[in-house]
């Protein structure tokens, strides 16, 4: 198949799942659109198969088995793996990037629940941030001021991303949230999941989980204003999309579990408006300190790993190890199933 027929295949994907993307990626550049549509879509792809597949664990495994064969230059038949592997070759992904996406989207297939805040900022880490990474090099930036901007902007919309489904991931028996915010509110955990409700104290968490998304949206402003000036108006519209994401879980009294925030095509077009105005504006107005700030201590190893003084490529430990756990759990997972077919047959 082509490169235009692949190219196709991730707008597609991108269209009807990730609505917000898809519409602040009409204002980046088109040698940048692309290979972020790609990047996007494979992301995506990764997230479904993990989030919507019979088997979690397989998914992430076939997905440790994609990356390897992409970055070996012989992807799998498909589009999207096809048009991954160009961009990777094309912008030289470094590939302790996507792999850190797999250690995340390998804790979820564990269920894995987080204690602290802390634990929630390194799972986001993983799944959000890496892609503000990921989006940088693509954009040809590889400075450890602004990667650590664009991990700040991707922490802060996975916040918005878990404020918004709560009830959503409480009907599917996941919780993002700190679980020492329950233990400190007397609420347990396993009986929200049974039986989620817009409880005075869940309002309070999701309030209190978007206050940390906004500080984060506010350290990550200055390292938008010194992106490349064609690439600014549209990763401030990907700001300002999650940003009012989180302002309309406000108006709606913080309440995710009976009701979904949902934003209107309308507003969204308004505020890729205000998005053109705001990158406008940064060409005259002075570079913000802030800018300087170390990076999020959950987020230091995605700069490590894209900045360009980075030291040779060598998978973590953290990720092998969670690896090996879900290999262990899906051999043991088909040594029950050909126990049972012997014992059927």
């Amino acid at each position: 198949m082509s490169a235009v027929h692949d190219m196709d295949a991730c707008r597609a994907a991108i269209r009807t799942g990730s609505l917000s993307f898809h519409a602040a990626s009409k204002l980046l550049p088109g040698h940048v659109r692309d290979p972020a549509l790609v990047l996007y879509a494979f992301c995506r792809l990764a997230d479904d198969a993990v989030d919507e597949g019979e088997s979690p664990v397989e998914a992430v495994l076939q997905l440790q088995d994609r990356l390897d064969s992409a970055y070996a230059g012989q992807p799998h038949d498909a589009p999207i793996d096809r048009a991954f592997t160009r961009m990777i070759e094309r912008h030289q992904m470094p590939r302790a990037l996507p792999d850190a996406l797999l250690e995340g989207l390998a804790w979820d297939a564990e269920g894995r629940r987080f204690d602290t805040l802390s634990g929630v900022l390194d799972y986001s880490a993983r799944v959000a941030a890496v892609v503000g990474v990921m989006m940088c090099v693509l954009m040809g930036v590889r400075d450890r001021h602004r990667l650590a901007r664009a991990c700040d902007l991707g922490l802060a919309m996975q916040l918005t991303n878990i404020a918004r489904d709560i009830g959503e991931d409480a009907r599917r028996g996941r919780i993002y949230l700190p679980l020492e915010w329950f233990s400190d509110t007397g609420i347990d955990p396993l009986a929200f999941t049974r039986c989620p409700a817009a409880l005075t104290e869940i309002r309070a968490m999701t309030a209190r989980l978007l206050n940390e998304a906004d500080r984060l949206y506010q350290r990550s402003e200055p390292g938008i204003s010194a992106l490349p000036i064609t690439c600014r108006p549209g990763i401030f519209a990907a700001r300002t999309i999650y940003g009012g994401i989180g302002s309309v879980i406000r108006a709606q009294g913080y309440d995710s579990i009976t009701q979904r925030a949902v934003t209107s095509r309308k507003r969204k077009l308004g505020w890729l408006g205000i998005s053109s105005l705001r990158a406008g504006a940064s060409v005259v107005m002075p570079q913000m300190a802030t800018l300087y700030a170390k990076p999020q201590p959950e987020c230091a190893f995605l700069v490590q790993a894209a900045a360009r003084d980075a030291q040779a490529f060598s998978r973590s430990d953290t990720l092998i190890s969670a690896l090996a756990r879900l290999r262990a759990h899906d051999i043991a997972r088909r040594e029950r199933q050909l126990g049972l077919d012997r014992r059927s047959a």
